[in-house]
């Protein structure tokens, strides 16, 4: 009987983001497949395959779990999980043969619903009067310190510290191998705050178990007493109502000059915030262009994630983002059902507005747009580029199975962003054929069989309804007169820049009926399939 051996891929990811690609069960299918693989993703890079079955997750034998289980493995896993992959074919050969998938070795799943809790944790403790209230020692046969004499009312027990607890980090330094007189005058050193990364027995176990180390990024935050706020804001005609600023002394975006009664106002924007995500995207290392071109891009709708002074203080004694925060809030969050993602309507971009920024920093009051500047922004736009060792930098997103397409997750500084993709671009042409009509997979496999180099012909939503509207085709034609394009291109390393190239007319994009969309991050299931994007 023929032997199979499985691919061992260990994925990565920095909190908020995705592996890139969708995990899923079909009723005519055994198993659980990988499907709709994130172009330049870390599982594509990495070797995952459209059709791949997973057998395991760190350790842990899966095949015979339910599709639940299986994805509250990967969820529970952090920002780092190993997986074992068999082929398609492989798999089915070794199911017609009845090859025992599951091997002797395999390890044993964690319990039921406990697992969601099966994370390090984060403590900060403010020292009082009295002290902290802990005390700490090391255990004979083991290796680190434990918490002991964790006094009932005290901060450390406010603070979320448990006996036994094992101490992993003491103000973002990792004291596993530190002795007790060493990690006594880290702590007395700190002053009168301490944040703590601790792990109790059973997350310990869990992790040793899967041969995995224990990181702050990998921790709940749900004990920190101070939290990111999350600040969700509609644009009015005269603008958010705040200006963005760099402080000249300290890094960072910071809130300044707040409207009162404007949406920033009414949404809770304050004074002084340090803005660390503009929907969702992390600007710690952005320059104040490119958030201020964020923020301009997300069109009517906008959401921040800051942190007032405290807070960000907080994150920065344990050496660990507030963006920690926010990928956990998302977990929380319960995606919609297939079929309630295919009939709500999602604001991609929102109606064309006039420019965000006045000047070089304030996001307010903007000018308004002249009738026939907007006229002259009703045209698509085309973008050429060619595909790095890190891929061409965007996600595809659409529904599989369902017509039409659209650009999302552009990667700053990637391919895509340099040759003029934004997110939320509806995509119009591949490589000169129109694909306004195909499905998700075709217009994949044609940029695949596009080799290293790639055209597309995409227009920014609100100008994509606006034509429709008129009945007026998304073609190549309404870029310039004559057969002559405008084209962002990725050839320059620093900077976009415009060129013009002489083509051939191509035929008028015939209309299609509209559509509704949903987000690509969004999990899937039906009558005959369910899946979820990781």
């Amino acid at each position: 009987m023929a032997t199979y051996k499985p691919r061992v891929i260990s994925l990565t990811k920095r909190p908020g983001q995705t592996f890139g690609f969708f995990l899923r069960t079909e009723q005519t299918e055994e198993g659980h497949l990988i499907r709709s693989l994130e172009m330049g993703g870390q599982a594509e890079l990495a070797g995952f395959k459209d059709g791949d079955r997973i057998l395991r997750i760190n350790g842990t034998f899966v095949d015979g779990l339910s599709h639940l289980e299986v994805v509250e493995l990967v969820q529970n896993s952090g920002t780092s999980v190993t997986f074992h992959i068999l082929d398609e074919a492989s798999y089915k050969q070794a199911k017609e043969q009845g090859v025992n998938l599951c091997g002797p070795q395999s390890a044993p799943l964690v319990n039921g619903a406990a697992t969601q809790d099966l994370k390090p944790k984060l403590c900060y403790l403010l020292k009082s009067k009295k002290g902290y209230g802990f005390a700490f020692c090391s255990v004979k046969g083991k290796q680190g310190l434990f918490m002991t004499e964790v006094i009932p009312g005290s901060v450390a027990d406010r603070a979320g510290v448990k006996a036994k607890d094992r101490l992993v980090e003491v103000n973002g330094e990792n004291v596993e191998d530190s002795t007790h007189d060493q990690v006594a005058d880290k702590i007395k050193l700190a002053g009168d705050s301490l944040m703590l990364l601790l792990v109790d027995a059973e997350t310990d176990r869990y992790y040793q178990n899967r041969h995995m180390k224990i990181r702050a990024w990998l921790a709940t935050t749900k004990h920190l007493p101070h939290k990111p706020r999350i600040i969700e804001m509609t644009k009015r005609s005269d603008g958010y109502g705040f200006v963005l600023k760099q402080e000249p002394r300290q890094t960072g975006h910071f809130i300044n000059d707040i409207d009162r009664g404007s949406p920033a106002d009414r949404a809770g924007l304050k004074k002084m915030d340090r803005l660390v995500a503009v929907d969702g995207k992390e600007v710690d290392n952005w320059s104040h262009k490119q958030v201020v071109g964020r923020i301009k891009q997300s069109g009517n709708e906008c959401c921040l994630l800051v942190v007032d002074k405290d807070t960000d203080q907080m994150y920065k004694q344990g050496n660990v983002s507030p963006m920690l925060f926010w990928g956990e809030i998302k977990e929380f969050n319960s995606p919609p059902s297939y079929i309630e993602a295919i009939n709500l309507p999602v604001n991609l971009c929102g109606p064309q507005s006039a420019p965000l920024v006045n000047g070089a920093a304030t996001i307010d009051k903007p000018p308004s747009t002249p009738a026939q500047e907007r006229e002259e922004a009703l045209k698509p736009k085309l973008c050429k580029m060619k595909k790095t060792t890190a891929g061409y930098g965007f996600h595809l997103s659409g529904i599989q199975g369902v017509q039409g397409q659209y650009i999302s997750e552009v990667v700053t500084g990637g391919a895509a962003d340099k040759a003029g993709l934004e997110d939320d671009d509806i995509v119009v042409e591949v490589n000169g054929v129109n694909v306004e009509q195909s499905s998700h997979e075709e217009v994949v496999a044609m940029i695949h069989r596009g080799g290293s180099s790639l055209e597309m012909l995409v227009a920014k939503k609100n100008v994509y309804d606006q034509l429709k509207a008129k009945e007026e085709a998304n073609t190549r034609l309404l870029l310039g007169e004559a057969s002559y394009v405008d084209v962002h291109t990725a050839d320059s390393p620093d900077t976009r820049r415009e060129n013009r190239h002489k083509v051939e007319a191509r035929p008028q994009t015939p209309p299609r009926p509209a559509r509704r969309r949903t987000s690509s991050v969004s999990s899937s299931s039906s009558n005959d399939s369910f899946d979820i994007r990781f």
